[in-house]
């Protein structure tokens, strides 16, 4: 059984989706973002960061119960603990891998900063808007340019599309026109229509 503390943003959802495309038996524990419950001592246990998602595996290495945080961690490690979603051959796992870190250390942050400084900054700030803004635009284009090689981003679907895929559902909140977008737009309603996805899109009631 995997413990599953999440709540309803991109990253939460990624994680929602490995667990249902992989069928693992979970529970889901929500962590109230608006309430701050990710700072209570009980959750920082098990988090440190403060964040959400984490899990815990009852079955872990060692048939032990064993902790893991920050989103992409967690999707490598149900991948190896499952063997699925990750490329076996050598090339291919590591070009997954580079797309998973490519979400974790630019997508995430960058089109989470934009998503603050649209709808939740407490006054406008134009520079910060435009700044964030330019780079979504850019990282767009370099998803564009891979997925016009590539049905998904390292060849099968992996680790990578699930990780990248949340973001990206939340376009419009970007103020992003995926009809600018050919190949992404292509790639985005390819992985909606799988029925793990929309699953996990709707954990918690999420849309």
């Amino acid at each position: 059984m995997i413990d599953f503390y999440t709540w309803k943003t991109p990253n939460g959802h990624k994680v929602a989706i490995m667990l249902e495309e992989t069928g693992l038996p979970y529970q889901v524990h929500p962590i109230d973002l608006t309430r701050q419950e990710q700072y209570q001592p009980a959750y920082l246990k098990i988090n440190p960061n403060n964040k959400i998602p984490a899990i815990i595996d009852q079955e872990g290495p060692h048939h032990r119960p064993f902790r893991v945080f920050e989103s992409g961690a967690i999707l490598l490690y149900l991948a190896e603990k499952t063997g699925r979603f990750l490329p076996s051959d050598p090339c291919r796992r590591m070009e997954a891998i580079e797309w998973l870190m490519f979400q974790v250390s630019g997508v995430g942050p960058m089109l989470g900063q934009l998503h603050h400084f649209l709808h939740f900054a407490a006054e406008k700030v134009p520079y910060a808007i435009e700044r964030y803004a330019n780079e979504a635009r850019r990282l767009y284009h370099v998803m564009e340019q891979q997925l016009e090689k590539e049905r998904y981003f390292a060849g099968d679907y992996s680790i990578a599309d699930m990780a990248i895929f949340p973001w990206i559902h939340a376009h419009e909140r970007q103020h992003i026109d995926l009809t600018d977008y050919p190949c992404l737009q292509r790639w985005h309603h390819t992985i909606l229509e799988r029925p793990a996805v929309q699953k996990g899109l709707h954990l918690l009631s999420l849309a």
